[in-house]
């Protein structure tokens, strides 16, 4: 084993191969006396997310290099069977790549051992390997598809997938399943998840498909990764269907406030998903967690309910009942009109008591981008794994808010408000520059020793391609790679600094997907995620070397 540095509460356990790494994550994932909060596994890799107030990095890698662990292990591998007609259009030019008739590839495909190595690129796309390794590698299509039906088999490296939404890809297709992948009606929404066995069954010539279901038990198999490149996605598009459910009116609820003016992006966001990495779910919530903590102690609701997440101002809205707000994040001016033809002017980080009949404007921000509205008593919106926040990445959770619509109470048991919150000093304006902590990790040594200085004398500009999945940063000289092959997928932290082939950065955030497959060279310290948040466009960014790979390699 190998461990890499990733972050103060996080680091990367790398594993000569996959059938090893899923047996590590299968003992690290039975060890709940150790102070794990996530576990990310990938190809070679194991992103290990741990409580830093419970542990410490050289504690907690002493203890996994103590475990005892089967590198060989297969028992007790959750079994599952999936129906699949071998129908793909790629089919007939994967087989000839392979120099295999099409009754050969079909047959390799679904005779072989696979194995669930880990989810990643969407919630429940289980990248499946096989240690009977069937295949040479296969090659990606040159031209990625734009849209790919949900059910698609696809082939891409050493890895077979199946795609559970629409989505692109440039994966080779050879064949479909009309088992779903992704389900949020079940207890456990994706149907795969890392360390179990696949069976798939040929049902090409089936009278009817529909007719053959998926059975799970706990069968033990008898024994017998170029990865997916995972790029930045523009998700300005919401694919979620806007309904009255993020809105929904629950019996006894109250209609609190009704949208009359729409912001770039209007989301509801509380502390957001944890535990669910095995079924390919990132944190997402609030990007700025401190705001977002103390909008609600402002109003008297716990400091992890949910809020609005505002970007850049504009919103608007009409009050139906009484009830306290308070407006944090960025810098800004609220305006309020009263019921009776007053209006005042309120600053952020300020406790508003409305009645009925008024209405405010939260405007644009003198410093900072992101408002965080809360509302005395919560706001009602269905939970989804256990969060209310909405991901933009996954198109998960309650879709985001639009002109028009009404949000009602959550009528929380609240405490008295507490109107002394301090708002961040110093948030950044345009045409700033921002100084951020980057704990160095884990693939510098993919780098020249040049780029490694570049990166911290450069700035960084923060370019208007931005959003929650991540900042794409602009320097006038990009870095450049000294380790050119491609990089397994690996998982990634929230903060993680991914460098894509034109050497441009791009910086995860909340949003982020959950592995990538470009080298990480480093992450921006956890105490200035909140300041990354209220960073707008136009800002430049000189990263300050927190901590390196040799403090990490003595401190272990």
């Amino acid at each position: 084993m190998r461990f890499l540095s990733v972050n103060i509460d996080s680091f990367l356990i790398e594993l000569p191969s996959p059938e090893e790494t899923l047996a590590l994550y299968r003992t690290l994932s039975s060890h709940k006396t150790l102070a794990i909060q996530e576990l990310v596994p990938a190809a070679r890799t194991i992103l290990v997310i741990f409580d830093d107030l419970r542990t410490n990095t050289k504690t907690l890698v002493q203890q996994i290099q103590q475990l005892q662990w089967d590198r060989a292990d297969q028992q007790h591998a959750q079994e599952c069977v999936i129906p699949i007609c071998y129908d793909g259009e790629d089919l007939a030019q994967v087989a000839e790549l392979q120099g295999l008739s099409i009754a050969e590839l079909i047959s390799r495909h679904q005779h072989s051992l696979w194995q669930v190595a880990f989810i990643g690129f969407a919630p429940g796309f289980a990248y499946l390997s096989s240690p009977d390794r069937p295949f040479s590698d296969i090659p990606r299509l040159a031209t990625p598809r734009k849209k790919i039906p949900a059910g698609a088999l696809g082939l891409a490296g050493q890895y077979s997938g199946i795609y559970p939404k629409d989505s692109p890809g440039g994966w080779q297709l050879i064949g479909s399943t009309t088992t779903a992948m992704w389900d949020l009606s079940r207890s456990k929404p994706a149907l795969l998840t890392p360390g179990m066995s696949v069976i798939f069954e040929d049902v090409s010539h089936a009278p009817s498909r529909v007719a053959v279901s998926t059975t799970l038990s706990s069968t033990t198999l008898s024994p017998s990764l170029n990865s997916e490149t995972e790029t930045l996605k523009n998700t300005d598009i919401a694919t979620a269907t806007h309904t009255q459910t993020q809105v929904t009116q629950h019996n006894a609820s109250l209609a609190m406030l009704s949208i009359t003016a729409a912001a770039l992006q209007m989301l509801v966001q509380d502390e957001g998903r944890f535990k669910q990495a095995h079924q390919g779910v990132s944190h997402a919530g609030a990007m700025d967690r401190f705001a977002m903590h103390s909008a609600n102690r402002m109003v008297g609701n716990p400091p992890q309910s949910a809020v609005v997440e505002i970007l850049n101002g504009g919103f608007k809205a009409n009050i139906h009942h009484a009830t306290v707000i308070a407006v944090t994040g960025a810098q800004s001016d609220i305006k309020v009109y009263f019921s009776d033809g007053r209006s005042a002017q309120f600053s952020s980080y300020q406790s508003i008591a409305l009645d009925a009949g008024d209405a405010f404007l939260i405007q644009n921000p003198h410093a900072g981008l992101r408002h965080y509205l809360a509302i005395r008593g919560g706001i009602a919106v269905p939970a989804v794994l256990g969060s209310c926040s909405y991901d933009s990445l996954a198109a998960l959770g309650p879709a985001p808010l639009q002109l028009g619509d009404t949000l009602y109470s959550a009528q929380l048991n609240c405490q008295p408000i507490s109107p002394y919150e301090a708002a961040m000093p110093q948030l950044p304006k345009v045409g700033d520059v921002v100084e951020l902590d980057l704990v160095l990790g884990p693939r510098p040594d993919w780098f020249s020793p040049e780029s490694i200085k570049l990166l911290f004398q450069q700035h960084w500009q923060v370019s208007h391609d931005s959003n929650r999945v991540g900042l794409r940063l602009l320097g006038e000289q990009a870095l450049q790679r000294k380790i050119t092959h491609e990089l397994d997928s690996e998982g990634t932290c929230i903060g993680a600094l991914q460098i894509p082939p034109n050497g441009q950065p791009v910086l995860f955030m909340h949003d982020h997907p959950l592995t990538g497959g470009y080298p990480v060279i480093g992450a921006v310290a956890k105490h200035h995620w909140n300041l990354v948040a209220q960073i707008p466009a136009g800002c430049q960014i000189k990263f300050n070397l927190f901590s390196d790979i040799t403090a990490f390699e003595n401190a272990l």
